[in-house]
């Protein structure tokens, strides 16, 4: 692969000169253009060590107007991005729409070097590859721009370029490079070929002479950015974003919740104490193991999510969890794929974060409601997987509870709070106008546990006309998945 890349080009001071003076204009009138439209760029910037890539950041910052631009460099990773899964570090860099983000280091660089390294195989590195594919085919799929550089260096102008550094300025990862270039050489040509993709294609450049690599670099980026305005401007087929979604013709799954449970109040208040006070130790263990918890809440209005929530958190120390409440995105999560705003919160390892609504909002009311595309929702059940496997992969523990209620249930609820005066502020007319979809709704939610209730993260749907039912079952279900988790 990189013996075609190793050409030895070389570009005289003039020439250069003068094509950067064309290229520089076209790139700020391509960036500018950007910035109207709902796409953002992400350029990663990789290579062998030696190459001078720092150069090429600096060398972009310098033809670009750096307001619209963020670099970030993926050193050593700190406490707080090891606490959490991998790519955390990553999504919560992604640029809002309109912008660039340039990353020196990328998602690649731990596989990479591992493999070279030999502290993973052949399997680990391909695995990891697919997870890369997978966030990058979920990036372009919502309209960034993935430009990816391969800077090369034949392993003699590596060796002689790093060698001509003084050796206090050399990083340990330098210095195994110059000993093994050829296993790093290898991992890295097998990482490229698993992810050279056509909405992500890379593209390896000769880095021997820096101003052909710069200029290399500049052009590319703009024939990028230029693709991008001409496939905006020509826009594509409207999406109808008022999807005709099937009745009731058939059974689904809530149908198997069983609804006519109870429980008095004397076998109510003996078990949830009983199962808080193993929750609470349970979380204890979990932190002493470095085991993040996060449960998940779903559930009809009036389902009762919000009490369930007060008894799990109840019986946590409150230095240990966070309640992240969702609801509809801010200007500053419009600007970004819709899970940014979901990974950003993820807890460290040892600490329990509770969500009150998630990310399944996009397959359920955005898909019902018509607030995206059939093509968006329909993306969403794989890019939930990917987000949930990236979880468990981590160690992260995970609980989905559904709050299921009856429809006659959920109608006594809502006139019960419309005439409570301090439960009135919990009823509004989208809650009324969600009860006539009632339908399309329970369509959504059959086909959102069939398509991502998965062996790592599965759906517990929780039957919620008796609330104490429903609250027992939440906190002795979480109870179980995180005794699991820490046993196996």
């Amino acid at each position: 692969m990189f013996e075609a890349v190793e050409l030895h080009k070389k570009i005289p001071k003039e020439e250069f000169e003068k094509a950067v003076q064309e290229l520089r204009s076209e790139l700020l009138k391509a960036q500018y253009a950007l910035k109207d439209t709902k796409s953002s760029v992400i350029v990663i910037i990789s290579g062998v060590e030696g190459a001078n890539k720092s150069e090429v950041v600096n060398r972009l910052n310098e033809w670009l107007d750096s307001r619209w631009i963020r670099n970030f460099a993926y050193w050593d990773e700190s406490d707080e991005e090891r606490l959490r899964p991998y790519q955390w570090r990553f999504w919560r860099n992604m640029p809002p729409r309109g912008s660039m983000a340039i990353m020196f280091g990328s998602w690649y660089t731990r596989p990479i070097v591992q493999r070279a390294l030999g502290k993973t195989d052949d399997a680990a590195l391909d695995a990891e590859m697919m997870h890369i594919e997978q966030l990058e085919r979920m990036l372009t799929d919502d309209g960034h721009v993935m430009i990816k550089f391969w800077f090369h260096l034949s392993m003699e102008a590596e060796k002689k370029r790093l060698k001509g550094k003084a050796k206090n300025r050399l990083t340990k990862l330098a210095k195994k490079y110059l000993k093994s270039y050829s296993d790093f050489a290898e991992a890295s040509a097998r990482a490229i070929r698993l992810t050279d993709t056509g909405n992500s294609p890379w593209h390896l450049i000769d880095a021997e002479d820096k101003r052909y690599a710069h200029l290399k670099a500049g052009r590319v980026l703009l024939q990028a950015l230029q693709n991008k305005l001409e496939e905006v401007k020509a826009g594509k087929p409207p999406a109808s974003k008022k999807i005709k979604l099937p009745g009731l013709t058939q059974k689904t799954v809530l149908d198997s919740v069983d609804l006519e449970k109870r429980l008095s109040d004397e076998q109510y208040k003996k078990q949830l104490e009983k199962y808080q006070q193993r929750l609470s130790e349970l979380c204890w263990k979990a932190r002493e193991e470095r085991r993040s918890v996060v449960a998940m809440f779903e559930g009809w209005d009036a389902a009762g999510k919000g009490g369930a929530i007060r008894r799990v958190t109840g019986a946590l120390d409150a230095r240990l969890y966070s309640v992240i409440s969702v609801a509809a995105p801010t200007d500053e999560e419009k600007a970004r794929h819709y899970l940014w705003r979901f990974w950003r919160h993820l807890p460290r390892d040892g600490y329990v974060t509770v969500y009150d609504r998630s990310w399944y909002g996009r397959v359920l009311v955005e898909r019902v409601e018509g607030f995206c595309s059939q093509d968006e929702w329909m993306r969403g059940y794989q890019e939930i997987n990917d987000f949930e496997e990236h979880l468990y992969r981590h160690g992260t523990i995970l609980a989905k509870f559904w709050v299921h209620i009856s429809s006659e249930e959920q109608l006594r609820r809502f006139k019960e709070r419309e005439q409570i005066a301090w439960k009135q502020h919990k009823i509004t007319e989208e809650d009324w106008r969600n009860r006539e979809k009632w339908g399309p709704y329970v369509a959504a939610i059959d086909e959102m546990v069939a398509r991502t209730s998965t062996s790592f993260a599965p759906w517990t749907l929780v039957p919620g006309n008796d609330k104490k039912v429903a609250r027992v079952e939440i906190v002795k279900t979480l109870c179980n998945r995180i005794e699991k988790a820490l046993k196996s």
